[in-house]
């Protein structure tokens, strides 16, 4: 072998090398690579003439007709720092080729590194010289021509460029060290040709030529300052889109923003804006284009997810490969230099320093480009899953707007909420494991390549070993992804559940099935934690077995060398072993990425499934232009279905045709048909047949209101600008101006999550304003009048459907006889079809069925009438003080502040908002929330045992380390003590450190999960407890969030990131004992070094600390949007606001990507400094060890010392930088612990005071001085109420909206609790009995209807007390009164 050759002829006379290596193949040749300049130089002087050729014949065809434009004011130009470093790089490689080529011309005699034969190398720097003149040329068409970006061939030609110069520095530093020698003119040359390509490549990636026009005309100078300060209102800056370079490369683009976080906590507006290409507008814009182009490409209706991400992410995932290969490839180039610097020391006396402070330069230089280009890979991964979580969110809510029926069955909410949180989540970790890929191969095969050098044969032991143990990945990978899938579907179900419990908390309390509820949570997390725990206990098993396979792979090795008989010297064990430790990175690396290549597949699976789910059909209704036709409605023939499986359709043979100005009623016996129709109209429902024209813009009033948080006027306005005349008159006409009078905040209060703190005809009315503010041509309105008293109902019908929509198209559905004469249509629904239509006269006359609804509705009428006299009499003369009650009811009525339904509507003058910002707690993390964490389980008894069996692995693996590099010899002489006992006792301590690891992986496993189970508990424990002002004023996304996301990172990452930071620093600590031990010199430059580091992560936390509490609580508002706009596409669709709620959607996603960005980017920030830090204490431990004197030193302890001094850099990076972690990863423990001790409800049971069995047996209800209000800065909702039930009657509550009607009955049920005075039932204080024990004696029918998924009998008898028997007999009842009321 050559290198061989070349070390025996320049080491000296104790230096022996043996003869037992097999040649490698010379992959080093300066001829290829020559051979492989030319032929780079020939192909970019090829398309730069092809270039040139085209642009000429597309000149001769335009021909010189063109006007050439005379610029009267000519404007200066801004030259950008990447330009200027172009020019200034590319003519320092041209004069060195110019340097280079001279010296070949006028020296005979070569340079020892350079190809044998002279013709190669003088065509290949003569080709040089031309490629780079050209260059030149055409960097100047550039700033002649204006361009923003450099052209594609020149940024292609410097990247190769690059290439070749890395090459060429390796082949020369490769010479030099095996040779011996001093660096030549060529070498130097080739230094600075390969420092000028760099900066090349730097440019080449950035791409931008930073040249604008530079604008001086003092006439525009004050109209473009004014528009900049206007725009800088709106819009804040975005540094990294501004950063030059250098800034790029060091993160200092962040400085501004440090600056501002180490003064104050940061708030939401000081975080600056993203750049644009990470903007969601437009990356899912993007994303639509590849999806589009991969359905052209395949030919199908569905496109491909996997093809449009890949698409999606290929140019930015090509970016980050180069770097990471990058740093891959030098990150090898230490331990192949090891025992080349343990020969340095062995003969010193021998070598001059020159040599050595060269292999120091060599070590040192391979570390910058390392650690830079692993910055740079790291951060471009992040910034390219940021850029692909966007576009998926984004993607995914667009698709929930437009959801078929159907679907929407299939894909529950709390289902895509999951989608959203936890699927979309995995699939970004992927983006960043994504180039470990491409990083593995490198690393293995510089490994075995180093290996082969040392070991020559051994290495192929090495790498059948290394095989074995990747072998090994694949069965407990593939179970590890089978309970991937069951985690998800478990956490699916759990999702599901919590939201339905959360939507419908109001009627689980008031029914007292919230205990039973909880225990069906508890089961279905008790289901997640047995897959959980299956996983975890996995990956454990497979943490040991990486963790210990560098040991397993270095005992084969070296038995394997024992046995061929290869001699092991002290440098070679140690190269070998710190390649070991650098192989140990990807086999360590490999079981995460198959997990998350596992985790990733069946996350991108699920949303690749749910966006193929069937969407609404855009044909089902065709849009026809209103001076096209006097119809504004028809439908012919028509048959429409919820379900496309189902046999009968849900409407049939519909026929239908409605005039420009038409009032169209439809009415019908229940479950006839009545929102079908209307749903068909609006396009909701699958048409089978038929055709459904509409002509003018429509307005749809659901009948279950849909209202947004916010407050009452965006409600109404819904998009459309504010007209001060059109507003008032849309509110007057909806009868909401005395509501509007009895709020301190009038139109501006605001509503709580799905309108809670407005009543049922409240929430009704403003839904109407909103259709009517629309002023569009049709209105749907399905049962408008049924939430509203019979007053305000006529009202609004005269002054709005009679009044301001007189000349408008208006379809109702309505159960009110009383507003069907007015009516200039009336349909009547049966069983799917129209049995009716006509007149309201018209119809009595037919005498085939309409009569009955008539009929019905006014013996409803004469029954409530017609009440017996005697329930007017003794009963009610119970009540007290009647005449002063009345009295008070009248004085008080008019002034009443408050709503019916909750009546949170908290006075903005004094409190504010009903529903407040998120609780965001400020500065660091309080030591509480540490040992709350480690303390949870046992008192954290298990924690020093972790910690015990982490610090003995580090102890048994630096003494085995240790023993070899002692044991062995440094020469060619026989061990003292014989291979076959250092080796015995080398394998004794390696597998005693991995054992070690079995135990800390183990512990770890099993405390963090143990945690995580006790946290889930209290914090759905506390939840469920809370009084129902809390869920009134918290939306539920913020609940879903932290049950969803805030909990999985408890789950699966919170103890292994905690567990990190001590592992970190234990290493650290055995890495700094080592290099002591052999310097301890190095101190003095390590303890002031290790203050700087410590000054860092002072100055970082506070920013990157409240970024990621930023980042947290913007992820709510995304999943609440979401499900707000879940329930209601209808009205979203109907109104044509999808565009308006998609834009609202961005503009959340880039609310939460802001804070976000900018934390990962403090990470980098941060870890690039400390690395460069780690790199001057690294190099100054080998001038150090280079500088002193021979003898003072064992060279195979320094050696060691240099082993572990290598991985310095990553240690001492990794202590910062997994305690930032930590911390950032603690928030969610800390948002969990936050719900985990809300304000409770009283006491389920009280032992004490439990009500007798047959309790209540009359029902007769006292009410003394009952004085209620919902907040204290409040006045009462109720006032001194003195009054009695009598049992076994039926008592009627009436009053207008705010009277208190509501709050009354909730009174009884203690959803709220008095402020004075009592209410008894039958001689029973339910203020001293326990809720359960109340609320379980008592029913309510609530005012929203609330429904469970599941079968019509588990929503019959949810606690399941009664056997089927029981369930049919009331079935039979319900159908029996049925067939009566219909008969009659």
């Amino acid at each position: 072998m050559v290198l061989e050759e070349m070390l025996r002829s320049n080491s000296g006379s104790n230096l022996r090398f043996p003869q037992f290596r097999v040649p490698w193949p010379e992959i080093i040749s300066s001829c290829h690579w020559e051979y492989a300049s030319i032929v780079l130089q020939v192909g970019f002087l090829g398309i730069v003439l092809l270039h040139f050729i085209r642009n000429s014949v597309e000149s001769r065809c335009r021909g010189r007709n063109k006007v050439k434009n005379v610029e009267k004011y000519p404007t200066r130009l801004k030259l950008g720092l990447s330009y200027k470093l172009s020019v200034i790089c590319s003519i320092v490689v041209l004069c060195t080729h110019c340097v280079m080529l001279l010296m070949l011309l006028i020296l005979e005699s070569r340079s020892g590194a350079q190809c044998e034969s002279r013709v190669p190398v003088l065509l290949s720097r003569t080709m040089q010289i031309i490629s780079w003149a050209i260059t030149l040329i055409a960097l100047c068409r550039v700033f002649n021509r204006k361009y923003n970006k450099f052209p594609w061939i020149l940024r292609i030609w410097w990247t190769s460029s690059f290439l070749l110069s890395l090459v060429r520095a390796m082949i020369d530093v490769h010479y030099t060290i095996t040779n011996h020698d001093n660096l030549r003119v060529q070498e130097y040359a080739d230094i600075v040709s390969f420092i000028a390509s760099t900066c090349l490549l730097g440019v080449s990636i950035s791409g931008s030529t930073g040249i604008a026009p530079m604008i001086s005309n003092s006439t525009t100078e004050p109209l473009l300052n004014g528009k900049t300060e206007k725009h800088s209102e709106v819009k804040r800056d975005c540094p990294y889109g501004k950063a030059t370079l250098v800034q790029l490369v060091t993160f200092s683009w962040l400085n501004s923003l440090f600056e501002t976080g180490i003064k104050k906590p940061l708030d939401q507006d000081e975080v600056p804006d993203i750049d644009i290409k990470d903007s969601a507008s437009v990356l899912s814009q993007y994303f639509d284009e590849c999806l589009k182009h991969t359905k052209e490409k395949d030919g199908t209706t569905i496109s491909s997810v996997y093809r449009a991400i890949y698409i999606f992410a290929r140019k930015k995932a090509a970016i980050n490969a180069l770097f990471a290969v990058t740093s891959a490839g030098t990150s090898y180039v230490g331990p192949y230099l090891i025992n080349y610097f343990v020969d340095f020391l062995t003969e010193k006396k021998f070598r001059s320093l020159g040599f050595g402070y060269l292999l120091a330069l060599g070590f040192l230089g391979a570390k910058l480009i390392e650690t830079t280009a692993q910055r740079q890979w790291i951060f471009g991964a992040r910034q390219l899953g940021l850029r692909l979580r966007a576009a998926l969110i984004s993607h995914i809510y667009k698709k929930g707007l437009i959801l078929s029926s159907q679907s929407r069955q299939s894909c529950n909410t709390g289902e895509i909420i999951n989608y959203m949180s936890v699927d979309v989540q995995r699939i970004t970790d992927f983006i960043w494991y994504l180039n470990i890929i491409w990083m593995l191969p490198v690393q293995i095969s510089l490994a075995i390549y180093v290996l082969h050098v040392n070991l020559g044969m051994g290495a192929l032991i090495a790498l059948a070993a290394t095989l074995t143990v990747m072998a090994v990945n694949i069965p407990l990978t593939r179970i590890q992804k089978r309970f991937q899938t069951k985690i998800m579907e478990a956490k699916d179900d759990r999702m599901k559940t919590t939201s339905e419990v959360l939507r419908n908390m109001k009627t689980l309390k008031l029914q007292a099935w919230d205990t039973h509820y909880l225990k069906n949570l508890e089961n279905l997390r008790r289901t997640e934690h047995n897959w959980l725990w299956k996983s975890l206990r996995l990956q454990a098993l497979t943490t040991f077995i990486f963790w210990g396979s560098p040991t397993f792979i270095s005992v084969i090795t070296f038995g394997g060398c024992v046995l061929i008989g290869i001699p092991l010297t002290a440098g070679r064990v140690l190269s070998a072993l710190a390649t070991f430790r650098m192989l140990q990175d990807p086999i360590f690396n490999l079981p995460d990425l198959l997990n998350t290549i596992a985790q990733a597949r069946v996350s991108a699976d699920r949303i690749s499934s749910y966006l193929q789910e069937d969407e609404i059909n855009s044909d089902a209704v065709k849009f026809v232009p209103r001076d096209q036709t006097e119809f504004e409605i028809e439908i012919d023939g028509g048959k429409f279905s919820w379900d496309m499986e189902s046999r009968s359709p849900t409407l049939d043979e519909i026929r239908l045709v409605v005039k420009r100005g038409m009032k169209v009623a439809i009415c019908g016996p229940v479950g006839s048909g009545k929102s079908s129709l209307l749903s068909c109209i609006l396009g909701e429902m699958q048409r089978l047949s038929g055709i459904v024209r509409i002509s003018g813009s429509k307005a749809y009033v659901p009948q279950s209101p849909w209202i947004l948080t916010g407050n009452i006027r965006e409600n109404i306005l819904f998009g459309k600008p504010y007209d001060s005349a059109k507003y008032d008159k849309t509110v007057e006409a909806c009868a909401l101006t005395k509501d509007f009078e009895l709020f301190a905040a009038g139109d501006l209060t605001e509503i709580g999550e799905r309108g809670i703190n407005m009543s049922g005809g409240q929430k009704q009315r403003i839904q109407i304003a909103r259709a009517v503010y629309q002023d569009a041509d049709i209105y749907l309105l399905d049962d408008p009048f049924s939430a509203v008293d019979a007053h305000t109902g006529t009202q609004l019908f005269q002054d709005c459907l009679m009044g301001i929509l007189k000349d408008k198209t208006i379809l109702y559905v309505t159960h009110q006889v009383e507003f069907l004469p007015a009516a200039d249509l009336i349909m009547v629904m049966q069983n799917g079809r129209i049995s009716q239509a006509g007149t309201f006269e018209e119809l009595l006359k037919q005498n085939i069925g309409f009569e009955v609804l008539v009929g019905a509705h006014c013996q409803a009428l004469e029954s409530v009438l017609t009440v017996e006299s005697s329930s007017r009499t003794s009963e009610y003369a119970a009540i007290e003080n009647e005449t002063d009650t009345d009295n008070t009811i009248n004085e008080e009525f008019p002034r009443t502040k408050q709503d019916s339904e909750h009546n949170l509507c908290v006075e903005m003058k004094e409190k504010g908002r009903l529903v407040q910002d998120e609780e965001r707690e400020k500065g660091s993390i309080g030591k509480e929330v540490y040992l709350s964490y480690l303390t949870t389980v046992k008192g954290g008894v298990l924690v020093p045992i972790i910690l015990l069996a982490q610090s003995s692995f580090q102890v048994l693996q630096i003494a085995s380390n240790y023993w070899m590099a002692w044991a062995c010899p440094t020469g060619a002489v026989e061990p003292k003590l014989g291979m076959h006992f250092i080796l015995l006792v080398y394998t004794l301590l390696a597998v005693g450190s991995s054992f070690c690891v079995l135990i800390r992986a183990s512990l770890v496993a099993i405390t963090g999960l143990l945690t995580s189970e006790k946290l889930f508990s209290n914090m759905l424990h506390s939840v469920l407890r809370a009084p129902m002002a809390f869920f009134d004023s918290t939306p539920a996304g913020r609940i879903l969030n932290r049950a969803s996301t805030d909990q999985s990172v408890l789950d699966l990452e919170m103890a292994n990131k905690l567990g990190w930071c001590a592992f970190s620093v234990i290493q650290l600590l055995g890495t700094i004992a080592v290099m002591s031990q052999v310097a301890w010199e190095v101190f003095v430059i390590f303890i002031p070094v290790t203050a700087i580091c410590i000054w860092y992560q002072q100055y970082y936390i506070p920013t990157a600390r409240e970024l990621a509490r930023l980042a947290g609580i913007q992820r709510a508002p995304i999943l609440h949007h979401f499900a707000e706009s879940l329930a209601g596409t209808a009205t979203i669709r109907a109104f044509e606001q999808q565009e308006r709620f998609t834009n609202a959607n961005l503009c959340l996603i880039d609310n939460h990507s802001r804070p976000w960005f900018h934390n990962v980017s403090a990470m980098e920030w941060l870890s690039f400094r400390l690395n460069q830090l780690a790199n001057f204490v690294f190099a100054f431990s080998l001038v150090l060890l280079v500088t002193l004197p021979e003898g003072i030193i064992n060279p195979s302890i320094a050696g060691l010392a240099v082993t572990y001094g290598i991985n310095l850099n990553v240690l001492q990076a990794s202590v910062i930088w997994n305690i930032c972690n930590a911390e950032n990863k603690m928030i969610s423990v800390e948002r969990i612990l936050q719900y985990s001790n809300l304000a409770s409800e009283a006491p389920l049971m009280i032992d004490d005071c439990t009500p007798p069995a047959n309790w209540p047996d009359i029902g007769k209800i006292c009410f003394t001085n009952l004085q209620i209000r919902y907040v204290e800065h409040l006045p009462s909702v109720l006032k001194s109420i003195t009054c009695t039930f009598p049992g076994g009657k039926k008592i009627g509550v009436v009053g207008r909206t705010g009277s208190g009607k509501s709050t009354l009955i909730q009174a009884i049920f203690r959803t709220v609790e008095p402020r004075e005075g009592r209410i008894v039932i039958d001689d029973v204080d339910i203020s001293k009995i326990g809720l359960h024990d109340l609320r379980s004696r008592l029913s309510i029918i609530p005012q929203d209807p609330a429904m469970f998924e599941g079968t019509v009998r588990g929503n019959l008898d949810p606690l399941e007390q009664y056997p089927d028997s029981a369930i049919w007999e009331v079935r039979k009842i319900y159908l029996r009164c049925h067939q009566l009321n219909l008969n009659k």
